[in-house]
């Protein structure tokens, strides 16, 4: 949505909306796409497809392969415990960033998905998992 209204010349103060528009499509996108990668790396490549009976972490959790209601609730508390990023972080804070030059959501997407590469970010995110597997 963006780029296409970027190309017809959008004024810049209306340019919000299909930020919003093109960031909800790629939110909405996100389970099925990790666990789509999630499938592909550690379960042959055989992909679920998604309730529309289930909320988002629920589904995510159905889509790696994991029907037990616990298994649902523990992936609530992990998206509610990482979605706590208000830009104080690297990845939040480079999204916030790229896009405050209106770039792309999904280039500002990409941005901060880059971010978590880096040991200080990433190696934070690998501790917590340890600690779930613990």
């Amino acid at each position: 949505h963006f780029a296409a209204a970027y190309r017809r010349g959008a004024p810049k103060s209306r340019l919000w909306e299909t930020v919003y528009e093109d960031s909800m499509d790629l939110i909405a996108k996100l389970p099925q796409l990790a666990a789509m990668i999630y499938r592909r790396t550690y379960k042959g490549g055989h992909f679920i497809q998604p309730s529309h009976t289930l909320d988002w972490a629920a589904n995510l959790a159905h889509m790696m392969g994991y029907e037990d209601s616990s298994c649902h609730e523990m992936m609530r508390m992990y998206q509610t415990i990482h979605s706590d990023h208000e830009g104080g972080n690297v990845s939040a804070h480079t999204t916030h960033l790229v896009g405050s030059a209106l770039s792309d959501p999904y280039l500002s997407y990409a941005a901060g998905m880059n971010g978590l590469a880096g040991p200080l970010h990433g190696l934070a995110n690998q501790e917590v998992l340890r600690w779930l597997k613990d």
